[in-house]
């Protein structure tokens, strides 16, 4: 399969901002496992504003948009280090790309993103994506990295999104408020009924929420994908995901929904 893994800042990060290492290392162990059972990795991390503002010694993520490019020149470095040692102890290499909303919407600049990724996979590589958030403004930004997921899974047609984050998937209703809540483990169709579920919270590292990640959803399954909602505490979850095994809320691609209701 080709899989794109979109790992959130509250995976890779403690709330403090520091890099949760631990947590880190076994994913990278665990997806390296994954690539060298033959399939295809794309990864799309976040965490570089949250990593340049720990290191830089901010308590909490900046709001300023020039501080928080400042903490993503100094963070992505950081990032792409960690990655690259990381991948590197199990003899898997890594490239990193980053995108504005402009690479993805032109023709002719999405064709060379495209062609890049298919040529780092002929290759073996593992490709890292993030936005390009030292450089991008309101004309110009994705806004956050689970639309920017679901735009790579659609475009280099991949087989699945699995989205990692501090949540085990979808609920019926808020698990924070309401201790009844149950998850919803399939979803075949994204209507507004699954669209009222989404409560449109974000953590204090990361921009996204569970309303980001269905608007994702809607994308990604329009592309024919399926897409995969769960929790990043487990890395190793990932192999019951590849397994099939049922994991976190599955949202099921078109080409596989046919006579669904």
């Amino acid at each position: 399969m080709r899989i794109v893994i979109k790992l959130g800042s509250s995976t890779l990060m403690y709330g403090s901002g520091g890099l949760n290492i631990r947590r880190t290392e076994k994913l990278c162990e665990v997806i390296a496992d994954i690539a060298n059972a033959g399939h295809e990795i794309v990864i799309v991390s976040s965490g570089a504003v949250a990593m340049g503002a720990g290191k830089m010694g901010f308590g909490k993520r900046p709001s300023d948009i020039k501080t928080k490019q400042a903490c993503a020149a100094v963070g992505q470095c950081e990032l792409m280090y960690t990655y690259d040692k990381l991948f590197s102890d199990h003899r898997r290499c890594v490239a990193q790309i980053l995108l504005t909303k402009s690479d993805i919407e032109n023709d002719h600049r999405r064709e060379n993103f495209i062609n890049t990724v298919e040529r780092l996979l002929c290759l073996g590589v593992i490709p890292i994506i993030n936005e390009n958030d030292t450089v991008a403004v309101d004309e110009i930004v994705i806004g956050d990295n689970d639309t920017l997921a679901a735009g790579v899974t659609a475009n280099i047609k991949a087989d699945m999104l699995i989205i990692l984050s501090d949540t085990d998937g979808l609920y019926d209703s808020d698990p924070h408020v309401n201790p009844e809540a149950k998850l919803i483990p399939v979803v075949y169709s994204v209507d507004e009924s699954i669209e009222s579920l989404a409560a449109g919270t974000v953590s204090s590292l990361g921009t996204g929420g569970m309303q980001t990640k269905i608007k994702a959803a809607k994308t990604v399954v329009l592309s024919g994908a399926d897409m995969i909602i769960a929790n990043g505490a487990e890395p190793a979850l990932l192999y019951d995901i590849v397994d099939g095994k049922s994991v976190g809320t599955l949202f099921v691609g078109k080409r596989k929904n046919q006579g669904q209701i």
